[in-house]
């Protein structure tokens, strides 16, 4: 099989990396890719967004299956552009990861079908939601509804947080289009665990748990990034808690977007909060998430092609998924300055002394012969071990081995016992 990967970060290394062991697979491509990826697989310079091209590339080197990795080419409707022209694609229709691309439409659809989430209004005009908020407690949540690079979330602490944010977004543009209508919605308290899922639209599959590490430094202090590190299995996320979610959640959710006439086909991201009255949604993604798949894929024993495969033909339940029996840890190492502002270019050493841990590239590039950053995040090294501890330690080992200038990380991936 030829397959070709659309994204070009952390997650779409992790994803070639797995479709890689497959012995299905005689070429992997990836549009764009990044300096990791090009080890195994042949970099196309095409945009993500580009449907034209992406579908006249598919045809022209005859691809047998596309992987649609990231948000925004699934909400505008990669997905249905290959179909259209007959190639087999892996991700939800348009139509169905609008489930990530509005969280108006997510809210509306977990209160309708009683999908347990936090209350919430949704508002256009900052006065109307300055009012409401005048109503409220603090803190509050405040979210623009559209995608905003994992950015448009502000927590606000206290009115005068809550007025600047819900100005920002629909008088100031700060989102563009994405912060012209806000959700605003009660905060909720405890810890946060992350639950991918295989579907095919009828049948759900639930991944092994993860729980990532949003804030910058040390003790979840700093600004919100894309993810600082992640580790999977959650400490909390027990049998019981599956069955809670599996009855209340997963299937629930998968329902209601069959009842609406939008299946959902691909991965399904369920961010989920382990609150003093059950566990409740916080958000949906429409694809793996990052850098979840970085620890959840280490783990997967079945072949992921098949997988792929059996969601696409809606036989997902012959399937029988494995997992090992251990644990992953991801620790991401960063550019000086993330997730505000940054220089790129520097040369990264030590990508050959760290054994056989993996390192995932989320942004690199190949520049006269040497692996240099290209982005906020750059790299997560990612190590196994028999439990959450000497995974830890084994990550840790192979982040010591490897530097560039300005790079800072966590220390603290892992630990939380919460």
């Amino acid at each position: 099989m030829k397959i070709l990967v659309i994204g070009s970060g952390g997650r779409e290394h992790a994803i070639v990396w797995k479709i890689a062991q497959s012995p299905k697979v005689e070429k992997i491509y990836c549009a764009p890719g990044n300096g990791g990826i090009a080890d195994l697989a042949e970099c196309v310079d095409i945009n993500v967004m580009d449907k034209e091209k992406m579908v006249a590339f598919a045809k022209d080197n005859a691809i047998d299956l596309v992987m649609v990795a990231p948000d925004d080419p699934l909400v505008d409707g990669m997905v249905d552009a290959m179909e259209t022209a007959g190639i087999r694609a892996f991700g939800p229709r348009a139509n169905a990861a609008i489930i990530e691309g509005s969280k108006a439409f997510s809210k509306e659809l977990m209160k309708k079908y009683n999908i347990p989430t936090a209350g919430y209004e949704v508002f256009t005009d900052s006065t109307s939601a300055i009012e409401y908020v005048k109503k409220g407690t603090f803190p509050t949540v405040i979210k623009a509804d559209g995608l905003a690079l994992g950015k448009g979330v502000i927590i606000a602490q206290n009115l005068k947080e809550a007025e600047e944010a819900i100005h920002d977004m629909i008088d100031g543009g700060k989102f563009g289009k994405s912060g012209a209508r806000v959700v605003i919605e009660e905060f909720l308290t405890g810890p946060e665990v992350s639950v991918l899922a295989f579907t095919d639209g009828k049948t759900v599959k639930p991944m092994v748990s993860a729980q990532d590490h949003k804030r910058a430094y040390d003790n979840d202090e700093g600004l919100n990034t894309g993810g600082m590190g992640t580790f999977s299995p959650s400490r909390l996320y027990d049998d019981a808690k599956a069955k809670e979610c599996m009855e209340n959640i997963f299937l629930p959710t998968i329902k209601a977007m069959q009842s609406e006439g939008r299946p959902f086909k691909g991965v399904l991201y369920f961010g989920l909060m382990m609150t003093p009255n059950g566990v409740k949604v916080i958000e949906y993604n429409c694809r793996f998430g990052d850098p979840e798949t970085q620890v959840v894929l280490p783990r997967l024993k079945t072949d992921l092609v098949e997988i792929m495969e059996a969601v696409i033909d809606e036989r997902l339940d012959e399937i029988n998924i494995e997992w090992e029996d251990n644990a992953a840890v991801c620790v991401v190492m960063a550019s000086g300055g993330y997730p505000v502002s940054y220089k790129k270019g520097f040369e990264i050493t030590g990508l050959d002394n760290v054994g056989d841990l993996t390192v995932f590239h989320a942004g690199t590039a190949v520049k006269d012969g040497k692996i240099v950053t290209n982005g906020g995040r750059v790299l997560g090294v990612t190590a196994v071990g028999k439990d959450l501890d000497e995974a830890i330690k084994n990550a840790y080992a192979g982040v010591s081995k490897i530097s560039f200038e300005g790079e800072f990380h966590r220390s603290d991936i892992g630990v939380k016992k919460y």
